[in-house]
């Protein structure tokens, strides 16, 4: 097997077009699809894993791509080395123009292949390894506690979303960076635009111009005054020496703080909605904490928020379930459709607590799997742990039904949740 190769800059047209698909008798489902329940992938995913588990798919560029949902298939396509995760590759699979056209412009180190990716991948691995994760755990509780603090202070209803999860989400990751807590939303309003497939190149990139103006403002008195926040270490250990650039700076931590909060609010989110419509499992964590942690791992498994993120192109041809991915193709990684496969998780519809041997994807798979996971765990811990024993009475405060979701990002979730207590 060979590596991928990086494109150059001949073979990169500035409208990239997906490569010659093979002609087929029925033409491709559109893709991607909506989700009848939230808190499970789309019907239809079932039935391409037993008739079509490699189905070719329209996206909504009108560009033609794979998609897999096999658990195995994930994960062979996820680790495979002719795979590449390049966005400046004519067959990349985005789901929006402006998803692609920023991210060749910007260069998110997560739509990048080896050695460009691994660089900056271990520029951030020293500050999400177990042990500092769980360093963090009495600075991620007082500050869980202080936002829940002021949500009990205000009264009710809120709005869920805004209040707590994305709340929760936003000052760990920018604690950790060392942003201040000025603005929570300004970051949610960025990932909003970025993070949609409606967003246009130009709308992207000014949301992520305001993001970086901000970064580069904190990025400049980090040099002057370093402290102890990951901003500042990378700048010293990698920006001063000249390892990295001001543009890769920003990137690198501009995709950081988008990856690492949206992801985790839709699941503080969706999770809470999910464990208010099943009193049962509620009450499970309630009588049991302990059950936490195996508890957010089934979690992340039954609700997949990030089930389209790993988009690839097949840089040789690849053959998954029988069936042949042509090289220049992109294919996409279902990790929704792989989290409930019947061959790997018994009854995988239902959230069990119990569950052992959960080795989902929830968080990808191979060298892209998500670097910020141990991280993502425990502010979900944490923000679960302490709402049910801090909030028994919690409830909804409107229609169940009119709870909305969002369709249209690249990581589901809701776009509001109505609660009192």
């Amino acid at each position: 097997m060979t590596n991928p190769v990086s494109p150059t800059a001949s073979d990169t047209p500035d409208a990239p077009t997906i490569g010659a698909a093979p002609a087929l008798a029925d033409p491709p489902r559109e893709f991607p699809i909506q989700r009848g329940c939230p808190f499970a992938p789309p019907a239809e995913y079932a039935a391409m894993r037993t008739d079509d588990p490699v189905a070719r798919v329209t996206l909504p560029t009108k560009r033609e791509a794979w998609v897999v949902t096999r658990y195995d298939d994930v994960r062979e396509l996820l680790s495979d080395p002719r795979v590449s995760a390049d966005i400046r590759r004519p067959g990349f699979p985005a789901l929006g123009e402006g998803e692609q056209e920023a991210g060749a412009r910007f260069r998110p180190f997560i739509r990048t292949d080896a050695p460009e990716h691994t660089k900056y991948r271990r520029m951030l691995l020293p500050a999400f390894t177990v042990r500092r994760v769980r360093a963090m755990r009495p600075a991620v509780q007082a500050r869980v506690d202080e936002i829940l603090d002021g949500v009990l202070d205000g009264g009710g209803p809120v709005d869920f979303v805004t209040v707590y999860a994305n709340a929760v989400s936003t000052s760990v990751i920018c604690e950790l960076l060392g942003i201040p807590r000025h603005n929570l939303e300004f970051f949610r309003d960025v990932t909003r635009i970025s993070g949609s497939r409606n967003s246009t190149a130009e709308q992207v990139s000014e949301a992520l111009g305001g993001l970086f103006g901000l970064l580069a403002e904190l990025i400049a008195e980090r040099r002057e005054e370093p402290r102890d926040d990951l901003i500042s270490k990378l700048v010293i250990d990698h920006l001063v020496p000249g390892n990295v650039t001001m543009d890769q700076l920003l990137s690198t931590l501009g995709i950081t703080i988008n990856a690492g909060r949206e992801t985790t609010t839709s699941m503080i989110a969706l999770s809470t909605l999910l464990l208010l419509d099943r009193p049962e499992l509620l009450e499970e964590l309630r009588q049991d904490p302990l059950l936490m942690p195996a508890a957010v791992d089934e979690l992340l498994r039954v609700l997949s928020v990030a089930d389209s993120i790993p988009l690839r192109v097949a840089a040789e041809d690849i053959e998954l379930s029988g069936l042949t991915v042509p090289a220049d193709d992109g294919v996409i990684a279902l990790l929704a459709g792989a989290n409930h496969d019947p061959e790997q998780f018994d009854d995988p519809e239902r959230a069990d607590f119990h569950r052992t041997d959960n080795h989902h994807v929830a968080f990808g798979y191979g060298v892209h799997q998500c670097v910020g996971q141990h991280l993502a765990r425990l502010e979900l811990e944490v923000a679960l742990e302490t709402l049910i024993r801090r909030v028994p009475t919690l409830r909804l405060a409107g229609d169940r039904d009119q709870v909305a979701v969002k369709h249209d990002s690249a990581t589901f979730g809701l776009e509001e949740l109505m609660v009192t207590w």
